[in-house]
């Protein structure tokens, strides 16, 4: 089985990998691919359907009364899913917990049971080729997987065929390092999916192309020119920050660091450690000092206290940071978007757009083409202005949103056909 236009290939100093056999333009759709399996956050249920991830849900399963569906056909679509964890709900009630990763991997134990031939999406890959890091992962990593299957026996056993441990343990890691987070247009976590063709694209910090979703299928459009030969390349992780924090997550997370022509040549990293001017040059060691705070700072709102302390944590990290760092250094970016985050959440429209507004420019310049970072971040401020009647402000930024989504997602993605009509609507 092939996809048109690519071609699987032997990627110097990266495995396998996916490279175009035919000229491609920005915004063109290399392929579309559907889930193998998907699941649906447990925070998103009532919102989004369960088996296609339609916003709109009126139909809910009579027996848990916790999965909803956009009608009949999807809960029938879904049931085969869904019953591996309806009645142990019920049963559960409130202790009810397993993760989000046990969830899909007792997901394609029960796919892979039913398989009776390669999937659509698995035309250039079997899941179980996806790639394993096992023996790569140390001992916290060891003990938060060994926690998932503890998980998966305790919620799924009476359902599911659970294979020995060694199996489990591969499996938790092809699916930890080639899933997919599935997000919305102001890309906020709707769930989780794994897609066996789009593990062979390798990673870069200069994309060919961009990830999107329709539904539960995953859309892969390019976001430079290409030509035949070109490898088709995603970025694995946020592109903000500067080279060795990049190469510090992808290390933790994908075992491996970036060989990029970016990582190389570190071009963006003065832009995104811009430091505020002063009349005395600030010294080496305290400019060290600040980056070692705010890479704290930044674990430290992981803890997740009550959203006015959170807030208070930003601001205080704000002040501290502003004494050295500019207002566009990627540290003071971070904090000013969760800010934002948090005043959306406690209903202060004024607040976000005000931290809102603060990150576009830098956000246009040290993100690549296409962003979709920026984009959310237009989207979010556009019906923040919409909500506080403030139209021209609106529609100004709902064009520009529109703008960069249309390359990302395709210009016939119902994101689209909604914004066409909010901006009509003005």
């Amino acid at each position: 089985m092939i996809i048109e236009g690519l071609e699987r290939f032997d990627s110097p100093g990266k495995g396998r990998g996916l490279r175009v056999t035919r000229p491609f333009k920005v915004g063109e759709l290399l392929f579309s691919c559907p889930a193998f399996s998907h699941v649906l956050s447990v925070k998103e249920r009532g919102c989004y359907c369960e088996f296609c991830f339609t916003r709109l849900t009126l139909w809910q399963c009579g027996k848990c009364k916790k999965a909803f569906y956009c009608n009949v056909k999807c809960q029938k679509g879904d049931w085969a899913m869904h019953k591996l964890e309806c009645s142990a709900m019920v049963a559960f009630g409130e202790n009810w917990c397993p993760s989000e990763l046990s969830r899909l991997v007792a997901r394609i134990l029960a796919k892979k049971k039913m398989q009776k031939e390669r999937c659509i999406c698995e035309k250039m890959l079997l899941i179980g080729e996806m790639q394993s890091h096992t023996e790569d992962e140390d001992n916290e990593k060891r003990e938060m997987t060994e926690a998932d299957i503890a998980g998966l026996h305790r919620f799924y056993s009476k359902h599911l065929d659970v294979p020995d441990h060694k199996e489990l343990l591969t499996l938790f890691s092809q699916v930890a390092c080639n899933g997919f987070t599935i997000e919305d247009d102001e890309l906020s976590h709707l769930g989780t999916a794994v897609y066996p063709d789009m593990a062979l694209i390798n990673h870069s910090c200069l994309p060919s192309v961009i990830v999107t979703f329709k539904g539960t299928s995953a859309e892969v459009r390019a976001v430079q020119d290409m030509k035949p030969g070109d490898e088709v390349l995603i970025s694995y992780i946020d592109l903000l920050y500067p080279t060795d924090d990049r190469n510090n997550r992808l290390r933790e997370s994908y075992y491996f660091i970036c060989d990029c022509q970016e990582c190389k040549s570190q071009s963006k990293d003065k832009a995104k450690l811009k430091v505020r001017k002063q009349r005395d040059s600030i010294e080496p060691d305290v400019i060290n000092n600040m980056v070692r705070y705010a890479r704290k700072a930044i674990r430290d709102l992981d803890s997740v206290p009550p959203p006015s302390e959170l807030l208070e944590m930003c601001e205080q990290s704000l002040e501290e940071m502003g004494a050295v760092f500019d207002d566009s250094n990627v540290y003071m970016l971070h904090m000013m978007y969760q800010a934002m985050g948090i005043c959306m959440y406690m209903q202060d429209l004024d607040g976000a757009i005000r931290y809102g507004e603060k990150l576009l420019k830098p956000y246009s310049h040290l993100y690549p083409p296409y962003s979709l970072n920026v984009s959310s971040v237009y989207l979010k401020l556009g019906r923040l202005y919409l909500g506080l009647e403030r139209q021209s402000a609106c529609t100004s930024a709902l064009k520009k949103a529109m703008a960069i989504m249309e390359v990302a997602h395709g210009k016939d993605h119902f994101y689209i056909e909604e914004l066409r009509k909010m901006i009509a609507q003005k």
